[in-house]
């Protein structure tokens, strides 16, 4: 743990001490105030150079993105506001700094059929000898709730044997990642590739050796580790890499498999959709399965609700640049 080297590196330390005894994690917040720290140690800043016009100075020279300056401004914001508190500080110079506009966020969205394909891909990998057959089947396990239960990546990888409830087909996701708790129902073609991961985990471990559901060739619990190449060598052999790409305000994400969750809430959406239902009544079961903090972030899909709009979208943004140019 690196220390602060400004003259206000104390008092840094105590904000953070201040807000763990809160209840905050403050995870992250060391180093995005490290930023900070360090501006101040090369302007050779004190108390008196905190003027509006110091702060657009550190804020024009974070080489971040646009959203990654915007958090590390908040960040100081809120220590400024802890010296208000303390009577160390009358004014929040940040008070009135704006933020840098932030580029619009497409996310990358594979298709029902293109997820579709990335199972087939990670099942017809399954290595069958003894040392990487239960490894390899865990995988696949992980990648049909990434795809058909729309987890976030952490979330298959640290469930454990008794978070899945058999008979009721569901699984208590615990201490996600806004410390919330959530039971989902699975689909039944979920349920039935767990249990066959269970019957044929029974033949290599005691369901009591191991707390963790998904294991590894050891029998640890799988990492993000063993599912990012799996998933990288199945976007490049089928074929379904892109690069992320901004042009002009917009960015384009590359494929990532947080890209499955989103995918799943969008052609849960399309689905209901294609029914003849509407999607925006929809949206509250969505936000409460899918364990979302706030109701507005599930109510973004409602504006990527096709695979192919993605493509054409950036086509369009594409050639309308090219007419300006």
């Amino acid at each position: 743990m690196k220390p602060y080297k400004s003259f206000l590196a104390d008092v840094l330390e105590d904000y953070i001490a201040y807000r763990y005894s809160l209840g905050f994690t403050n995870k992250g917040l060391r180093s995005t105030l490290r930023h900070f720290d360090t501006f101040i140690k090369e302007e050779n800043a004190d108390w008196n150079s905190f003027t509006p016009l110091f702060f657009l100075g550190f804020r024009e020279a974070l080489t971040q993105g646009p959203s990654s300056v915007n958090l590390i401004l908040s960040a100081v914001r809120g220590f400024f506001n802890y010296l208000i508190r303390r009577e160390l500080y009358d004014v929040n110079p940040l008070a009135d700094l704006p933020a840098r506009r932030e580029n619009y966020f497409i996310p990358y969205v594979f298709s029902r059929s293109q997820a579709e394909e990335l199972l087939n891909f990670s099942q017809a990998i399954i290595r069958k000898n003894n040392k990487y057959f239960l490894h390899d089947l865990a995988l696949h396990t992980a990648m049909v709730l990434l795809v058909r239960c729309g987890l976030r990546i952490s979330e298959p990888l640290r469930l454990h044997s008794r978070h899945y409830r058999r008979e009721e087909k569901t699984l208590y996701i615990e201490k996600t990642k806004f410390h919330k708790d959530r039971l989902i129902p699975v689909p039944e073609a979920v349920a039935i590739a767990i249990n066959n991961y269970i019957e044929l985990r029974s033949r290599f471990i005691a369901d009591n050796q191991v707390p963790f559901l998904l294991v590894n060739s050891n029998h640890g619990p799988l990492s993000s580790n063993h599912m990012y190449p799996l998933f990288a060598q199945a976007v490049k052999e089928l074929d379904l890499w892109e690069p992320k790409k901004t042009i002009g305000r917009t960015t384009f994400g590359a494929p990532t498999p947080h890209s499955l969750r989103h995918s799943f809430a969008v052609n849960t959406l399309k689905s209901i959709r294609e029914r003849g239902k509407s999607p925006q009544q929809a949206l509250p079961i969505l936000s409460a399965y899918m364990g979302h903090r706030k109701y507005r972030y599930t109510a973004l899909y409602l504006k990527v609700l096709e695979a192919g709009a993605r493509r054409a979208l950036v086509d369009f943004t594409v050639a309308r640049r090219r007419e300006k140019v």
